[in-house]
């Protein structure tokens, strides 16, 4: 049977390597959130509606680089958990949702663990290697929108 080459293990590609370490990442951020309640998609969009809000879902979309249908599926979970809530907007075929008093204190509660998270994958990762990531992060989805120039 002839070998392969590199480029065409399994283990060679980006895309998966890269959907690995985010399961990865979202699972240690997960397990830590557990004893708030919250996953750590929806302590960001907390955090995100807390700072920026009242936001729309467009809005909202675009800061968390999410698309419309997974925001609306996750808001309405928050909502119908008392942690947003929906207000009206300027624009009529809009919905702008605000963090509620409950949605701040569940924050609070799970921030001491969002921090000890950061604090953990700092020092195991590295403070450099993070913000390699964030950068990566930054350029793949710069070219993934359009707005670098084509992988050639």
């Amino acid at each position: 049977m002839p070998r392969q080459k590199d480029a065409q293990k399994p283990g060679a590609c980006f895309c998966v390597n890269v959907r690995r370490a985010a399961r990865a990442i979202t699972k240690i951020y997960d397990q830590a959130l557990e004893p708030s309640g919250l996953k750590v998609t929806q302590y960001s969009m907390l955090k995100n509606i807390d700072a920026y809000g009242p936001l729309n879902t467009s809005a909202l979309a675009k800061l968390l680089s999410l698309d419309r249908t997974t925001l609306v599926r996750n808001l309405k979970l928050l909502e119908s958990a008392g942690l947003i809530e929906n207000r009206t907007s300027p624009d009529p075929r809009e919905r702008q949702f605000i963090i509620t008093e409950h949605g701040r204190q569940t924050v609070a509660h799970a921030m001491p663990f969002w921090k000890h998270t950061q604090r953990r994958l700092s020092q195991q990762i590295g403070t450099d290697n993070l913000a390699l990531i964030g950068h990566l992060a930054s350029v793949l989805e710069g070219l993934a929108t359009g707005q670098d120039e084509p992988i050639a």
